[in-house]
C-alpha cells in the first residue's frame, strides 16, 4: 500500500527516541509514541467506519493528541477538516451540515451540545478529545488491532479548510496530499530546516499555517518543536533560548517588543524568524530588526494554496514584501476584469499556479471554475505588484475581506448578525489598519430614530452569535452610510472617515 503524504511523512522520522515535541510542562512526546498514537487512532477511524474520502470534522484545543488525529486521519484515508474552536454551536451547524462528516470529534465540554447536532444533521459518530488525555476518543482506540496504511495517491483529498470571502457562506478549500506534500518539501528547503531544528510553536493548528506549515515542516525535516497551547509573551521569552526557529503572526512580534525580556542578547542564537497570515507592518519589520538584529521573513500564502511567495533565506529581506515565487509556483499580475496579464511594476490581482494550488472548493464546481483562468491559475482576490527586483508586494484586497491577527473575516456574516439587533437599522463593517491585528474589524452602523444603542450594547448582542475574532473592536454611528450612485454603500470613505482608529494611544 501507498499513501503519498503518511508515507513521506513517516519514512522521515530520524528516530523513535528522538523528541518530537516539548510541551509547556516539560513534558516531551518522541516520535515513536507520536505515531504509535497515530497508527492506533487510524484503526480506530476505520474500524469506527471511516472509509477513504470520508471527512472526519474537528474542533478541540491545541494538543499533541490533535495532531496525532490528523496524521491518522492521512494515514486512515480520510480527509482531515479542523474547525476553529471559537466556532459556537450556531456557527459549528453550517461547517458540519455542509461538509457532512462522517465522524466528528470535540471538546469534552461541547460534547453534549454537539451530539445533539449531528443528531439533527444525521451524523452519527462523536467522540471527545481534551489538552490532558481526556474524552472518549483515546480510551476507545486503546484496543483497536493495526490495521495497514490505507492506499492514497498524490491527488486524492487530504484536508478541507473552511475559507471566508465577502459575500455567501464559507467555502471549503479541497486539499490534496501533493498540494500539503508539495509546499512542505519547498519549505523545508528554502528555510533550510534539518533535524538540527527547534521551533518555538505557539500558532493554533486548526489552520494552515500551524499545521500544514510548521508541523508537516517539522516532521518532513526530522526535528523537534516546542509546542506551546497558545501564545503567551512571557513563555516564549523563558523558552526561546531552548529554540533555533519560530513562526509567528504579526500580532506574537509587536507582543514581544513590547517584553522587557525581549532583548538581543535573547535572540542571539536563533537561525529564523518567520512572519505570515497577516500583513507585517514595515514599522514592526524595523522595529524587530533594530532591537534583535534579525530580519523578519515575511511570506505569503492562502488557505487555499499554502505558501506562494516568501523573502530569501540569503538576501535581503524586504519590509513591506512577501519576496520571491517559490520553486515551482508561478505568479502574475493580471488585470481583474479582462484577466490580462500585466507588465512588471503594474497593479492587478495575483494569480498563482503550481502543484500547491488547491483541487477546488467543495461542492461548488461553479465557484471553483470562476475563480480559475482556463490556463490553471488560481485568482487569489489579492491585488499586488512585482518590483523590478521581481519581489511580490501585496496592496490590498481585491474584496472587503477582513484579516484580523491571521483570521479572515468577511463582512457580511457581520453585517447580518449587526443588522438583526434591535434599534439597527442598517451596517457595514470594514477593516482599518490595526498594530496589533494587522486589521481590526470596524462596525459601522446605523441606529434607528430615538434608539439608545450604544457600542457596548452592540458588542454584547454578538457574543455567542460569532467567533470573538469576528466580533468588531470597535463600533461607530452615523445618521447614515456613504453610497454611490448604484445605491453600493462606499466602504472606501469609511475606511478613510475612520482611518488611524487603531493607532497608538487613540481612543
Amino acid at each position: 500500500m501507498s499513501n503519498h503524504l503518511y508515507d513521506a511523512l513517516a519514512a522521515a522520522m530520524p528516530d523513535r527516541n528522538k523528541t518530537l515535541m516539548e510541551l509547556g510542562d516539560g513534558t516531551t512526546v518522541t516520535y515513536g509514541r507520536m505515531f504509535d498514537l497515530v497508527e492506533r487512532l487510524a484503526s480506530h477511524l476505520i474500524r469506527a467506519g471511516v472509509v477513504p474520502g470520508d471527512r472526519v470534522a474537528v474542533q478541540v484545543e491545541k494538543s499533541w493528541e490533535n495532531v496525532a488525529l490528523y496524521l491518522a486521519c492521512v494515514r486512515a484515508g480520510a480527509v482531515y477538516l479542523p474547525l476553529n474552536t471559537a466556532y459556537p454551536l450556531a456557527e459549528l451547524e453550517y461547517f458540519l451540515g455542509d461538509s457532512q462528516p462522517r465522524f466528528v470529534v470535540c471538546r469534552p465540554e461541547s460534547e453534549a451540545g454537539v451530539r445533539g447536532l449531528c443528531a439533527k444533521l444525521g451524523q452519527a459518530v462523536v467522540e471527545s478529545l481534551g489538552t490532558k488525555g481526556d474524552g472518549t476518543l483515546l480510551a476507545a482506540a486503546t484496543d483497536a488491532p493495526i490495521l495497514p496504511v490505507v492506499d492514497r495517491n498524490d491527488d486524492d483529498l487530504a484536508a478541507i479548510l473552511y475559507t471566508s470571502g465577502t459575500t455567501g457562506r464559507s467555502k471549503g478549500a479541497m486539499l490534496t496530499h501533493e498540494n500539503l506534500l508539495s509546499n512542505t518539501r519547498v519549505l523545508k528547503d528554502e528555510w533550510r530546516f534539518t533535524g538540527d531544528d527547534v521551533l518555538l510553536h505557539a500558532l493554533p493548528i486548526f489552520h494552515t499555517h500551524g499545521l500544514f506549515v510548521a508541523c508537516n515542516v517539522i516532521l518532513l525535516a526530522g526535528a523537534s518543536m516546542i509546542f506551546l497551547p497558545k501564545f503567551d509573551a512571557d513563555e516564549v521569552v523563558r523558552l526561546l533560548p531552548k529554540a533555533t526557529s519560530m513562526m509567528a503572526v504579526p500580532t506574537f512580534y509587536v507582543r514581544l517588543l513590547e517584553h522587557p525580556g525581549f532583548t538581543r542578547a535573547l535572540t542571539k542564537h536563533m537561525r529564523l524568524f518567520t512572519s505570515g497570515s497577516a500583513p507585517l507592518l514595515a514599522e514592526t519589520h524595523r522595529a524587530f530588526c533594530e532591537r534583535t538584529g534579525h530580519a523578519i521573513l515575511e511570506r505569503y500564502g492562502m488557505t487555499e494554496t499554502g505558501m506562494n511567495t516568501s523573502n530569501p533565506y540569503d538576501g535581503d529581506r524586504i519590509p513591506g514584501t512577501v519576496g520571491f515565487p517559490l520553486p515551482d509556483v508561478e505568479v502574475r499580475v493580471a488585470d481583474p476584469e479582462s484577466g490580462r496579464v500585466l507588465p512588471q511594476g503594474e497593479v492587478g490581482v495575483l494569480e498563482v499556479r503550481g502543484p500547491n494550488v488547491f483541487k477546488g472548493y467543495w461542492r461548488m464546481p461553479e465557484k471553483t471554475q470562476a475563480e480559475f483562468r482556463p490556463d490553471g491559475f488560481f485568482i487569489t482576490g489579492d491585488v499586488g505588484k512585482i518590483d523590478e527586483r521581481g519581489y511580490v508586494h501585496i496592496v490590498g484586497r481585491a474584496k472587503d475581506l477582513v484579516i484580523t491577527g491571521g483570521y479572515n473575516v468577511y463582512p457580511k456574516e457581520v453585517e447580518t448578525e449587526i443588522d438583526a439587533i434591535s434599534g439597527v437599522v442598517e451596517s457595514a463593517v470594514i477593516g482599518l489598519p490595526h498594530p496589533d491585528f494587522g486589521e481590526g474589524v470596524t462596525a459601522v452602523v446605523v441606529r434607528e430614530k430615538g434608539a439608545s444603542l450604544s457600542e457596548d450594547d452592540v458588542i454584547a448582542a454578538l457574543s455567542g452569535r460569532l467567533a470573538k475574532f469576528k466580533q468588531p473592536k470597535r463600533v461607530f454611528f452615523v445618521d447614515e452610510l456613504p453610497r454611490n450612485s448604484m445605491g453600493k454603500v462606499q466602504k472606501n470613505i469609511l475606511r478613510d472617515t475612520y482611518a488611524g482608529t487603531y493607532a497608538r494611544g487613540a481612543a
